[in-house]
């Protein structure tokens, strides 16, 4: 088994809301565990579905925060978008833009014409991340697909995680056009392919590992392209989501936050009919699932939630009990 989980991996990409930051601040340890990346040899590569902002603003911010961050070190999925449209769209198409004016200026920057207004005539309609779009704008968004254009998205997070809990994300804004032009837009960012062949070709990784808090953008993104992945608990998803993920859709490890990266790799061996994970078992008796063993403290209770996932990703047991009391020892 290797020493630590980084030392199997030569390129770690991190997503940054709810695993880097919360809104404003840093997540605790966080900046700690990024150096210690890096000191292990590892290229750090920050990968955010977040539009709203330019590289330079985010890799500002992260620097603000104590994170060793330039612009070469960041790839949005506005960047992404932007560079995908370039290979797909004529040089000169209109495109209608609902987000912010990072979006407007790479869409301009690849080549494209910028609109805000459905008559137009706009070729195609992207829509990213924005705190502040006006209402008006997603109607001229709907109308123009209804009128033809081609949807596409930057991202679909539904949820967006901040230092005052979650917000609605770019998911909600497509909701709103969805519901009107009843069709889903072409999305660029995690977890659909675009974003992460983009990274992988951008650093040239050959075992990269992405670590994210959420399991239907970075840990499905991961897993759809090959790569392992580390979910972490400072951010969208938690215990519950995590037992209750689908074949395919499950991290190859998990953490307190990004310093797990500096550690052995949890592992959960099978037992009979019990799932044991460092000093920490889940077991089945007449339907009832039993947690057993060190379940407390930090380590404790990933290690409880290990065993307990496997347990019930191999036998569907109904782990709602067990999750409660895993909570109440929190």
């Amino acid at each position: 088994m290797t020493e630590r989980i980084i030392d199997d991996h030569d390129v770690a990409f991190f997503d940054l809301d709810g695993v880097i930051y919360l809104g404003p601040v840093a997540v605790p340890g966080a900046a700690e565990g990024i150096h210690a990346v890096l000191e292990a040899g590892a290229r750090v590569m920050y990968v955010t579905n977040n539009a709203a902002r330019s590289a330079e603003t985010v890799a500002e911010h992260l620097t603000s925060l104590g994170f060793e961050a330039g612009v070469d070190d960041l790839i949005t999925s506005a960047q992404v978008a932007a560079n995908v449209l370039a290979e797909t769209l004529t040089a000169g198409s209109l495109i209608l833009v609902a987000g912010t004016r990072n979006l407007v200026d790479l869409v301009e920057g690849a080549g494209f014409r910028a609109t805000g207004n459905a008559d137009d005539g706009p070729d195609a309609v992207l829509q990213g991340y924005s705190p502040t779009i006006p209402w008006g704008l997603l109607d001229e968004a709907a109308i123009a697909v209804q009128r033809g254009a081609t949807w596409y998205a930057t991202n679909d997070d539904r949820t967006r995680p901040t230092d005052r809990g979650l917000v609605p994300g770019l998911g909600a804004q497509l909701s709103v056009v969805g519901m009107v032009v009843r069709r889903k837009p072409i999305v660029f960012g995690k977890p659909h392919a675009p974003m992460l062949d983009f990274a992988i070709r951008h650093t040239g990784a050959r075992r990269p590992i992405f670590v994210g808090d959420r399991i239907d953008t970075d840990i499905m993104g991961a897993n759809r392209a090959g790569m392992a992945s580390m979910l972490v608990f400072t951010g969208a998803h938690g215990k519950r989501d995590l037992i209750e993920t689908g074949p395919g859709d499950r991290p190859s490890y998990i953490g307190a936050d990004v310093r797990a990266l500096l550690e052995p790799p949890r592992v959960a061996t099978q037992e009979g009919h019990a799932w044991l994970c460092g000093a920490a078992s889940a077991r089945l008796k007449d339907g009832r699932i039993l947690l057993e063993g060190e379940l407390t403290g930090q380590s404790g209770q990933l290690d409880a939630l290990w065993a307990l996932a496997n347990l019930v990703w191999a036998t569907n047991a109904d782990a709602t009990e067990a999750l409660d009391r895993l909570d109440q020892l929190h």
